[in-house]
């Protein structure tokens, strides 16, 4: 459902919500709270900061945070900025370019499925998903480490 870069940005928001009001946090140590890579959580953070969901801090103090509610950023405002993009839409039935001005006979059901395959994505904030968040122990990316993150059913192993 979602990309790669998705997912590792879901999971940096997570950890920045499960902050917020604390000091920035920085790139390594989102990296370390989701077990990202660091050279990958970033460039994830500087798009995200790019499309204004995160504020990127300067100087030893800094780092990234928030800059809106966590009720406030839905998990489609993620998957938007990181959603492979294909150059062009092929026909379901053809081998042609899907044209909703003549459109096949499987066009309307397909368009529907879509739809509701990203409605939960457009009504899902990331406070929603912490509400019942319980801190938990994931593994970092080079399976030697482990952190503390709290989100539900985003465990990494």
């Amino acid at each position: 459902m979602l990309t790669k870069t998705a997912d590792y940005a879901l999971r940096a928001v997570l950890a920045l919500a499960r902050h917020t009001g604390e000091r920035p946090l920085t790139a390594e140590r989102i990296s370390e709270l989701t077990g990202t890579p660091a050279n990958y959580m970033s460039k994830t953070l500087y798009a995200l900061a790019k499309n204004g969901l995160v504020r990127s801090i300067r100087g030893p103090a800094g780092g990234f945070a928030l800059a809106t509610a966590p009720d406030a950023i839905t998990i489609a405002e993620i998957a938007t900025i990181f959603a492979d993009r294909p150059s062009t839409r092929r026909c379901l039935l053809g081998s042609g370019l899907c044209n909703p001005a003549r459109p096949c006979a499987a066009h309307s059901r397909w368009s529907s499925v879509l739809e509701a395959s990203r409605a939960p994505l457009a009504t899902t904030t990331i406070a929603d998903l912490l509400i019942d968040a319980e801190p938990f122990t994931v593994r970092a990316h080079n399976d030697s480490a482990s952190a503390e993150f709290g989100a539900p059913g985003l465990t990494r192993g």
